[in-house]
């Protein structure tokens, strides 16, 4: 096949630097340019000090729509503000890792779980719609929760806890991704108000419509003191027997080769450069205990996003995504 002609908008931050180190090694892909307007002219690898050796490409501040697929990584905001500006080709698949048309009222655009929306996103470039890739606290929680709601077992409450390293809050400069704040600590923020859980619920509701008004998710994120991985911990009452629930489990991610059930609670690391989701299921009593794990940067982010990519072009999903794990 030919390759897929890909532009990335906003390379210089965390979640840019991600995909250019997929698209530069993925086998079916011409990676045509490196926008950044604030770093054109600079070699991409001395913004990205680790692709020394693997690129000498220079970041660029012009378009080009001559390509398949534009990846947006720009801030919330900021991507409906530049294709407002522009007049993309129909042509082009737009995939935007930002918020800003995630569950937008409108024909154009997908939400990228292809754990949920799989078919869809497949026929993206037949239907000429584009992709919102989901957060990445979003991602985690929802493939923690999505078997539950197939089968209409969302409990009425729902409490979880997720930490987060300090690449999701991006590169841009605050108190809380300081190392002296970061070192050594732990801290709860935005505690059941989180952006994310609007995402959750709206496609939880798509297979449980019953999860209305009358059902609660109490979610409290954290900061952690690391640098990239996401952890929750999820439980709520739940009649089924653990047999049952694992069963459910596998079987609804049987076709989903990045979703793995763990034989017990998993941790950051195992997921650490991955693109893979780990779960454990397992009954306490009456409450069921849900934890996953994924990269922020990669299934949460860029790794999502080439998956995206990948269906809508007809590739395999696990295409240029079989990464390496760190373990240590």
């Amino acid at each position: 096949m030919n390759p897929i002609r890909a532009g990335i908008v906003g390379s210089a931050g965390y979640t840019g630097g991600e995909l250019i180190r997929l698209l530069l090694h993925h086998n079916y892909v011409e990676l045509v340019y490196i926008h950044s307007t604030s770093n054109a002219g600079k070699p991409v690898a001395h913004v990205h000090t680790d692709l020394l050796g693997d690129t000498d490409r220079l970041f660029t501040d012009q378009l080009s729509y001559d390509i398949d697929v534009l990846f947006l990584c720009l801030g919330h905001g900021e991507a409906k503000a530049f294709l407002s500006a522009q007049q993309i080709p129909q042509h082009i698949r737009i995939i935007d890792l930002s918020q800003d048309f995630r569950y937008t009222p409108s024909t154009q655009w997908l939400y990228g779980l292809p754990e949920l929306y799989h078919e869809q996103i497949q026929s993206a470039q037949h239907t000429q719609q584009n992709i919102a890739n989901p957060g990445c606290f979003a991602t985690c929680i929802q493939l923690g929760l999505l078997p539950l709601a197939s089968a209409q077992l969302l409990p009425r409450e729902l409490h979880i806890t997720g930490i987060t390293g300090s690449t999701g809050a991006g590169q841009a400069l605050s108190q809380t991704v300081h190392f002296s704040w970061r070192s050594g600590n732990i801290a709860v923020y935005k505690p059941f108000t989180h952006q994310h859980l609007y995402e959750v619920q709206t496609s939880l509701r798509t297979l449980q419509p019953d999860f209305d008004d009358t059902h609660h998710i109490y979610f409290v994120p954290m900061r952690g003191n690391f640098t990239r991985g996401i952890l929750t911990s999820m439980y709520g009452q739940c009649t089924e027997n653990a047999a049952a629930v694992q069963a459910l489990y596998r079987e609804y991610y049987d076709a989903h080769p990045f979703v793995h059930i763990a034989d017990s609670e998993p941790d950051i690391k195992q997921v650490v450069n991955t693109n893979k989701c780990l779960l454990s299921v397992a009954k306490h009593g009456n409450m069921l205990h849900i934890v996953a794990v994924i990269d922020n940067l990669l299934k949460g982010a860029a790794g999502q996003a080439v998956q995206n990519m990948n269906l809508i072009f007809g590739l395999p999903e696990v295409t240029g995504l079989l990464l390496k794990p760190l373990a240590f």
